[in-house]
Parts: C-alpha cells; structure tokens; sequence
C-alpha cells in the first residue's frame, strides 16, 4: 500500500484542504500523494450565488474547474463516495477503492430539496448554483405579487443566506422601480435570524429586514408547498400565499456518512472541537459535514469561513504528524460573516464561537467597504487556488 493522504469532497474545505497538504507535504520531501475525491470538477463558488441571483455575476464567473488543482500537486478521482471503512482504512466510490493513510472527511451537507413536499416544483432553491439562476431571472421578471423566501428546515448551511437573499430581491426590485407592487416575507424555524450568532446579531437583522419592509415571520415551520394554489402550509396549520418563492432546501449528512459507524445522533460527523479528529484513527472531518458543540447546547455554524480556517489546521496537524512533530495547530472558532443589503453595501459581522459564556459576535456598521470586502474575498478565492 502506497502513502496517501485523502481527501473527500471539492467544496470550500477539500479545495482549501487538498491544496495545502500538497504544499505542506512536498516541502517535507514526503514521497506520497494526495487524493482529492469530488464527483464533479465544477466548483461554483457558493458565497457568490446571491450575486448569481441580482444578475451581478454570470454562473460561468462564479466556477471554477478542479482540474487545475493537479498544478498544485493534487490527484483528482472522479466518483461519488459510497462508503467508508475507517477499520480498513478503504473508501469505495463509484470509480474503486482507495486506501489512505489519513483521510479528511470534507463532504459537506446534502441538499435534500424532496425531503419537503411540493419544494422542488414550487421553489427556486437558492443554494445551487441552477436555482441561483433561475431565481434571478423570476426576480427580474416579477412585476407585482408576493415573493417568500423560505426555510425549509433546521439547520442548515450558510446560516445568513436566506436574509441576505431577501435584502438583495428588495434591491433588485427597487432598481426595477417595482419594489411598491411586490411584498417580501421570511418564514423560518429559527426564533430569529442567526440565533447561534445570539440575539443582539439577531436583532440587527431584524432591524435592517423592517427598515426596507420585508417581513419577518420566526417559528414559523413549513410542513409543504402546494405549487397548483401557490400555497404554504405550516406545522400548526395556518397557509400563506406567494406568487415568487425562494427556498432554502432541507440538509442532512451524506449518506457515506449515516452508515460509515462514525455519525452522531444527527447523522453529521462529531469532532474534536480543536483538532477537527474523528474519533477513528487518522480521520479528520471539516466544515459542513462536521458537528461541533458550543454553549447553550448548540452547534457551529455551518459556514465556509470555518471550513476554510480547518482546512489550514487539519493540514498543518496531518505534515506534523507525518513528519513525526507533535502537531500544535489548533481551530479556534473565530469567524466572520458578510452580508450583502444590496446598493454595493454590506455588513460584516465578526465572532469568537468558542467563548465559554455563548458566542460573542459584534456586527459593524453597513457600508460600502464590506461589500469590497466580500468582493476582494472572491477574486482571492478564484485566484489562489485555480490560477
């Protein structure tokens, strides 16, 4: 058996993961390889889709192809992951089976769109790239009439995202001098936007949401969409119209995942809050397909900016150890967040989640030099990686 380092899943975590072990382990003279294992070599920037949505940026702008991560040193298996053995040290995907001697489990969450009944005919999902899409050509078709934005489920990934949606289709459709005839409501399940970022983030929110005259319905749990009647039905039975919906689909864990003897109670993948280890040997699990506990008995949020801070950590502990080191890298729960409000603005919200008291999490003021920010953030990403 020959030394490999595996990593499985292209998102924003295997990307950022693959491409440092590479480096780390070719400036130790390391004679192994390292296997990045994604079914499809189009990586759509997620962060970006919103910007998908307002027409600011074409999908082919927001992709990148994964083949040019070999420059870098990186093997590329095309297939899906099936199963894996953590006993045997083996993954079965649909192209073979691979060995390793580490393995970082970055699958992410799978959108499960049929999991809600009527979602996938009645709602333009918003977290693919296709959905991105369509959803922005609606919007810049719609004229009149109710436009919901929907979240289907808890939890989910990207935990800003359905806010951010609603605050661009606002702007949108005040460019378009139309935002008087459409109305913009929220339903969600959380008690108020980003409840793990606490309550004064959410009460930021909140603010921002009623100053432009989208409104905001908490705890509210969508049961089904009736595409015919155009027609939410929620848990305790009351109904609500639309005429334009944008959905956040349902998540859940990989099923490579559920069956692998590693999940928790959730099917996600638990880890060390610090060292991102699974509880099998040589297996690290990173962003959205790992669990990990903060205060008041919640969880990290899910959210490319942590996969990509574990992404330097666990490749920093993997050379450690393969150079024989104690491995001293250590994730921290910091992170931050950018919000688009549409008008080339943002917000920007920076956190420690680690804090032992709950989440401490300050949002700065909105403006101008965020949504350079998140720009900056963009052309970084595409650059760094895939040039």
């Amino acid at each position: 058996m020959d030394r490999k380092v595996v990593v499985l899943g292209g998102g924003i975590g295997g990307v950022a993961t693959a491409s440092r072990l590479s480096r780390e382990l070719a400036s130790l003279g390391w004679g192994g390889r390292v296997v990045l294992v994604e079914r499809d070599l189009a990586h759509p920037f997620a962060p970006s889709f919103p910007w998908v949505m307002t027409g600011a940026r074409r999908p082919d702008q927001v992709t990148a192809d994964l083949g040019r991560l070999r420059r870098r040193g990186v093997e590329l298996l095309r297939g899906e992951v099936l199963r894996i053995d953590p006993e045997r040290r083996v993954v079965q995907t649909t192209d073979g089976a691979i060995d390793y001697t580490r393995l970082v489990i970055a699958l992410g969450a799978e959108l499960a769109p049929e999991a809600l009944p009527g979602f996938s005919e009645g709602a333009h999902n918003v977290y693919t790239l296709e959905g991105a899409d369509a959803a922005g050509r609606a919007l810049r078709a719609f004229d009149g009439g109710r436009l919901a934005v929907v979240v289907s489920r808890l939890p989910y990934k990207c935990p800003a995202a359905p806010y951010e949606t609603a605050l661009l289709a606002d702007a949108v459709l005040r460019e378009r001098s139309v935002r008087d005839r459409v109305s913009i409501a929220i339903y969600t399940p959380e008690p108020y936007p980003m409840p793990t970022a606490g309550p004064a983030i959410g009460q930021a929110l909140t603010a921002l949401l009623s100053e432009r005259g989208i409104s905001l319905h908490p705890q509210s749990s969508v049961e089904g969409i009736e595409p015919a009647s155009r027609a939410l039905m929620f848990a305790d039975g009351a109904r609500a119209s639309y005429d334009l919906l944008f959905g956040v689909p349902p998540h859940r864990a990989p099923e490579a995942i559920r069956s692998s003897g590693l999940a928790g109670e959730s099917g996600f993948l638990p880890v060390d809050p610090h060292t991102l280890a699974v509880k099998a040997e040589g297996v690290f699990g990173i962003g959205d397909v790992a669990q990990i506990p903060i205060a008041d008995g919640k969880f990290l949020p899910r959210a490319g900016v942590f996969a990509t801070a574990q992404a330097k950590v666990v490749a920093r502990r993997i050379a450690g150890e393969i150079a024989g080191r104690r491995p001293k890298a250590t994730f921290d729960g910091r992170g931050s967040c950018i919000v688009e409000i549409g008008g080339g603005k943002a917000v920007h919200a920076t956190g420690d989640f680690y804090d032992g008291e709950g989440p401490r999490v300050r949002m700065h003021r909105a403006g101008r030099r965020w949504h350079l920010a998140k720009v900056a953030l963009e052309r970084r990403w595409m650059r760094r990686w895939f040039r």
